[in-house]
């Protein structure tokens, strides 16, 4: 269902982001992240000391992280060619401060506590979330042809981690039905 028609507005900023996963031939994948921000009409970058055109990108960014099966970062490539300041692309050398991380809980804390304020660049820190999503779903078909990994009480670890996954929802009662806990049919 798409959203409600809006009340009349006037566009600002477009911000875009995409990412795609892949799979490389030596055994490790890789998660490409772009991010581009426009505006609709021109701006002054005063610190620049020039005009940007509507339209023309005021950041694109892009983030490659190279990890393996178990979602530990091996590399980290990443370039500035657009900023509103000269300095911008040298904050892409920061994000080298995440090889060895392992994507998955705690990876947005860790993050934090290595790129947040004037130790990297937000653009680029911001666009790691959606990475790491689908560093997540680019490993899903291999994941899903392996048992559902269990806990300490042979529940599947994957029940109540989002809404549809949730103890008491349909997608359990299919999947692991001895593990269900909604209301009962009938």
């Amino acid at each position: 269902m798409p959203l409600p028609p809006p009340e009349p507005r006037e566009e600002l900023h477009l911000r875009r982001v995409e990412v795609r996963g892949y799979r490389r031939h030596d055994g490790l994948f890789e998660v490409e992240g772009r991010i581009v921000d426009t505006k609709s009409h021109d701006l002054r970058l005063e610190a620049a000391g020039r005009p940007l055109p509507a339209g023309a990108h005021l950041h694109e960014m892009a983030v490659r992280l190279v990890f393996d099966s178990a979602l530990k970062v091996h590399d980290v490539i990443a370039v500035t060619d657009a900023s509103p300041h000269a300095i911008c692309p040298e904050a892409a050398a920061s994000m080298a401060q995440i090889k060895g991380l392992t994507i998955g809980a705690g990876w947005n804390r860790a993050l934090r506590e290595k790129l947040a304020g004037a130790r990297g660049c937000q653009h680029m820190t911001e666009l790691l979330a959606p990475m790491a999503t689908t560093a997540i779903q680019t490993l899903s078909p291999l994941r899903n042809a392996l048992p559902a990994p269990l806990d300490e009480n042979g529940r599947p670890k994957k029940i109540d981690t989002c809404y549809a996954y949730a103890s008491n929802r349909e997608v359990v009662l299919k999947r692991w039905p001895d593990h269900y806990d909604g209301p009962k049919a009938g």
